[in-house]
């Protein structure tokens, strides 16, 4: 007997994901959990199981195309067996509604009645664009901006500089809607660009969509960012000796590993860092998970390495390159992503020195580190050369005060400076 198998939800949250690929062909045997299919969500790419053995009679859903959780996108059942799927259901069309809307099965709503004026007005510009000559912007070679009558009059009496409207009409041509909406936009807002030869668009993979999405509501959480620089002339040195003490093969430590593990014990004894935003509560967590940002083609994801704090800086080393790969390879799952309570994203590797992190909502607070690099420092008034890092911490001001940040950001740097104190 024939399955039909459906979109799984992979996570909380997940409500639709894209078929990337199909691993399989109609009329190709599948072995249950063998992989079926490449699923795009909005957080991970990653291969779907079959969580049935047979043959893959029917493919419902293409590569492309964003299917809903609960909707079947396949049939397996045996060799030769005949297949029947049900149409989804279509929503009816009001009996007295436009047959050109039959297939949409929506009926738009009626516009709203126009100024009979406006009306003649717009008309008349039309009419008159037709006439005059064709043209790529709105002004002719000698300069002249191209508008009708009404679109000239309109911007007058509400003081709109034309030569900053660009022009919808018939050859670029500015009428009066053009007017109408460059006098509702807010004057930050970006006019339309002419679209010229040679312009690409790449449209937004799922990963991007929710990364603009996410980074939007981040932006809305009041924040503010303080900074200090530490000392790595000893974390250097704690670095170079777990190198030589790395078995061959081993994932080699680095940096970063250093930098999760002292933050991880940091974050412990200031836990009002440690902790979500969640609306009228702040939770606070008992153990740190620590989302490290990782570049992907077209985008950033944040894997988290769990209980930080109870883990040694090579364990954290080989679970840091096993999740980097699993990144990298398009092979993370939801639950990979799920759960940080604190993030750190490095830019040493591109040579920044410092920059500015925007928080990764529910969590209070994301830390960023820039490269190391030597500078001319006092010292015991004595001038000396030392290995520092800047780093500057972002904070959800909703949930955490400058003291708190300053205080962790303090026991970060003395963590730093000498590794021996968080151990």
């Amino acid at each position: 007997m024939s399955t039909e198998v459906t979109l799984p939800r992979l996570g909380q949250g997940m409500e639709s994901g894209t078929i990337v690929r199909w691993l399989k062909a109609e009329g190709d045997t599948v072995a249950q959990d063998e992989p079926l299919y490449e699923l795009d969500t909005e957080k991970v790419t990653q291969e779907v199981e079959s969580p049935v053995a047979g043959v893959l009679l029917r493919i419902l859903a293409g590569e492309g195309e964003e299917i809903e959780v609960g909707r079947a996108i396949c049939v397996i059942g045996e060799a030769g067996e005949e297949v029947t799927v049900e149409a989804p259901p279509v929503s009816p069309v009001p009996a007295d509604a436009d047959p050109a809307l039959a297939e949409s099965a929506e009926v738009p709503a009626p516009a709203p009645a126009q100024e009979p004026e406006r009306d003649e007005g717009r008309e008349a510009a039309a009419a008159k664009a037709d006439a005059e000559p064709a043209s790529s912007t709105a002004a002719d070679e000698g300069g002249r901006l191209k508008a009708s009558p009404l679109a000239r009059r309109m911007a007058r009496e509400r003081d709109i500089d034309l030569r900053r409207v660009v022009g919808t009409g018939p050859d670029s041509r500015i009428v009066a809607e053009d007017v109408e909406r460059a006098a509702a936009a807010p004057a930050w807002e970006a006019k339309p660009v002419p679209v010229t030869a040679g312009s690409e668009v790449l449209p937004l993979t799922s990963v991007r969509r929710t990364i603009a999405r996410r980074l939007s509501e981040a932006w809305q959480a009041p924040h503010f960012a303080i900074s200090m620089t530490a000392d790595m002339t000893r974390a250097i040195e704690l670095r170079e000796r777990l190198l030589e003490l790395t078995p061959e093969g081993a994932p080699r430590p680095t940096y970063s590993d250093i930098l999760t593990k002292v933050s991880a014990v940091a974050l412990l004894r200031h836990p009002g860092m440690n902790a979500h935003y969640e609306g009228d509560q702040v939770r606070l967590f008992s153990t740190a998970n620590v989302g490290l940002a990782v570049a992907i083609p077209n985008g950033l994801v944040v894997p988290v390495i769990r209980h930080c704090e109870a883990q040694s800086i090579p364990e954290i080393a080989g679970a840091r390159a096993d999740i980097v790969a699993r990144t990298r390879e398009n092979r993370l799952t939801p639950d990979d992503l799920e759960g940080g309570t604190f993030t750190i994203s490095n830019l040493g590797m591109f040579e920044v020195e410092r920059f500015f992190a925007v928080l990764n909502p529910p969590q209070v607070g994301i830390l960023a580190t820039g490269a190391i690099q030597e500078q001319v420092v006092a010292i015991d008034g004595e001038v000396a050369v030392r290995s520092r890092m800047e780093m500057t911490l972002s904070c959800d001001h909703r949930a955490v005060d400058g003291a708190t940040a300053s205080d962790f950001l303090r026991t970060l740097k003395q963590f730093l400076e000498d590794p021996g104190l968080a151990l």
